[in-house]
């Protein structure tokens, strides 16, 4: 009896899914996990808290383009969020990767519509001041 709390919990089977598939151990999943619950209480990023989070590590640079890249690339099932399981597989890439790997997300963050290309418009504008 009591309250329950409204925060989501990590499933067993999703701890399990994480510690195989990244490079981080259970104790790691888990306190990452924690992390996110307390910046993200419902258990999921919107892009306006992505653009928020990334602006405050960093503050100088313009954070709008680069963060939608990200957002779509991190937000692998396309729903508009970034829930635990794609925001923990898409940084264990970009820091524990092989180059491979990397390499794959890096473009497929420029991918802008996913249709296999980096169109050269797209990165001409990008260049242009």
């Amino acid at each position: 009896m009591g309250n329950q709390s409204s925060c989501p919990r990590l499933s067993k089977a999703d701890v399990e899914f994480l510690t195989m598939n990244t490079h981080y151990d259970e104790d790691t999943v888990l306190d990452l996990y924690k992390g996110f619950i307390s910046d993200c209480p419902q258990g999921k990023l919107s892009p306006s808290a992505f653009m928020k989070i990334y602006s405050k590590c960093f503050p100088a640079g313009n954070a709008a383009e680069f963060c939608d890249h990200v957002f779509r690339t991190f937000d692998s099932d396309k729903n508009g969020f970034v829930d635990f399981k794609e925001f923990l597989l898409a940084i264990d890439v970009t820091s524990s990767g092989s180059a491979e790997e990397k390499l794959n997300w890096a473009f497929s963050m420029y991918d802008v519509d996913g249709n296999g290309w980096i169109d050269r418009w797209r990165n001409d504008q990008d260049s242009q001041v």
